[in-house]
């Protein structure tokens, strides 16, 4: 890999893992339509952690506050602060995603192989977006989200392990069709990817840890780590503000373009 591909990984790592537009299948499509070579585990695990520090970097006093209810409920023996119920919810909803993970191991890492079906994904993702905009009253903030609220949206992230589906669309998806607003499904969502995109990092990093000398490759980690890092902040900070006051249907629309591209590229091909 060169150091512009690992530049250009790396940013497009960081920029899909947040825009509801699939981090998996843009990494499995992107490589196969330019010819390029598959990035190898030690790529593919610094670019997660540059994601993964990119989300606690930005969420850090959510996360600090989160961590500060837990210890009051535990001093007052009580659910009743809402930080800690909140982090309750996130552990909840987390509970889905990695059952399925570890369960679906091997049938899930046989779809990343086949850019076909990351396409044809694609085109979930464009149908679960524009359902979302139409789905009943978004009203809700994440004060009244509910142990139900936190299952559906945590299954919504297990569906997402498919290449194609993006997490975070799949996530605020679901939270708006529960009737949270746009901003609080988005927040919802960005913190839920917490602890599974650091869970996966640290699988990763125990495979990593068997394989060879990796400082020839010291370059080329270090940019996609940093470009991952870099686009990451930046979207969760612009999709936070977007969603605000604008729908989901222009990523809708790209999706479905790019799914639709790469099935016909395929179909050339």
């Amino acid at each position: 890999m060169t150091l512009l591909q690992s530049l250009l990984l790396g940013l497009l790592q960081g920029a899909t893992e947040f825009l509801p537009v699939s981090s998996s299948g843009h990494l499995v499509l992107v490589p196969w339509l330019l010819g390029w070579t598959v990035p190898g585990l030690a790529f593919d695990t610094l670019v997660h952690w540059g994601t993964a520090l990119a989300v606690l970097g930005y969420f850090w006093r959510d996360w600090l506050a989160l961590l500060r209810g837990a210890w009051r409920a535990v001093r007052a023996r009580s659910l009743f602060d809402p930080q800690a119920r909140l982090l309750l919810l996130l552990v909840l909803g987390t509970v889905p995603a990695a059952l399925v993970g570890f369960l679906l191991e091997d049938f899930f890492e046989s779809l990343f192989a086949r850019p076909v079906a990351a396409a044809g994904f694609l085109l979930v993702t464009a149908a679960l977006l524009t359902l979302a905009e139409g789905w009943g009253r978004r009203v809700r903030g994440l004060e009244t989200l509910s142990w139900s609220d936190a299952l559906v949206v945590g299954a919504a992230q297990a569906v997402a392990i498919l290449p194609g589906v993006s997490r975070s669309g799949a996530t605020i998806a679901a939270g708006m069709g529960r009737g949270l607003t746009r901003s609080a499904a988005a927040r919802f969502s960005f913190l839920l990817s917490t602890p599974i995109i650091l869970g996966a990092g640290l699988l990763q990093l125990t495979d990593l840890a068997q394989a060879g000398d990796l400082a020839a490759q010291a370059p080329v980690l270090l940019i996609g780590f940093l470009a991952a890092l870099a686009s990451g902040l930046a979207c969760i900070h612009f999709l936070l503000r977007y969603l605000q006051r604008r729908p989901l249907y222009p990523f809708a629309i790209y999706c479905a373009l790019f799914g639709i591209f790469c099935l016909v590229v395929a179909l050339l091909r």
